[in-house]
């Protein structure tokens, strides 16, 4: 038995009889299995003779008709779209970059039967728990203007810069990011002065990109990519 037979027998057994029922919409959970692998044997980038990196993130769009009919059954639908393909990633060969998501949208503007994937490599990221290191080296102090704020955007999180910050894949980053591209110590953001930014790269394997040049050394202004590995962060600098 192939893997989307081995699906589609599953998710039978999930929903029982109600499943033939609910699913004579004309988008077939099969056909969304299919597409999810096709749009990750497109999307992989490889990273090593033996390794390729997967999107990890994926949004699928369904006409009204289908989004209402596959709506009740969408968290079983997800869980067992998932696990398809976490097996079929093993037998490829390909990682991924975080937990696999995977989100149902209504698009009015598709047909029935009709459908479309959207994926995209979404690095988990954690920020490391550790003290400040800016009250040690520079006290507040009273100010009468406002005071600059610096926050990276990463994959939908925000992260602030107070004094320096370490991006890395190691346990002694202050901002982890599990990302196969990004070496243990990657590249130091760091305030050089009120809302003045720069990044400097630690001699990572691949490389730190700003706005897709690839730097050593390089001014941060705001609403510049910094891209290290798979994983871009969007310098926001603002004042407060």
């Amino acid at each position: 038995m192939g893997m989307l037979q081995r699906f589609e027998s599953r998710l039978e057994q999930a929903v029982s009889g109600v499943f033939a029922r609910a699913f004579r919409s004309a988008v077939q959970p099969v056909e969304l299995a299919a597409a999810l692998q096709r749009e990750v044997d497109n999307s992989a980038q490889i990273l090593s003779r033996d390794r390729r990196l997967a999107p990890n993130a994926f949004d699928i769009e369904l006409s009204p008709l289908d989004s209402e009919r596959l709506s009740p059954y969408s968290e079983t639908l997800t869980r067992e779209l998932i696990t398809m393909l976490q097996d079929y990633a093993e037998q490829q060969h390909y990682v991924f970059a975080g937990p696999i998501s995977i989100g149902f949208e209504q698009e009015d503007q598709l047909g029935t039967g009709r459908f479309r994937v959207r994926s995209h490599a979404a690095a988990e990221v954690e920020a490391a728990p550790r003290p400040q290191r800016t009250a040690a080296v520079q006290p507040a102090r009273p100010t009468a203007g406002p005071r600059p704020q610096v926050v990276l955007e990463v994959n939908g999180s925000r992260h602030p810069v107070v004094d320096r910050l370490v991006l890395g894949r190691g346990t002694d980053a202050d901002l982890r990011i599990n990302d196969p591209g990004v070496s243990r110590r990657h590249a130091e953001l760091r305030l050089e002065g009120p809302g003045d930014l720069v990044v400097e790269d630690l001699g990572s394997t691949n490389g730190t990109l700003v706005d897709g040049q690839r730097v050593d050394r390089s001014q941060l202004h705001d609403g510049a990519t910094v891209r290290v590995g798979h994983t871009d962060l969007v310098v926001r600098i603002g004042w407060v």
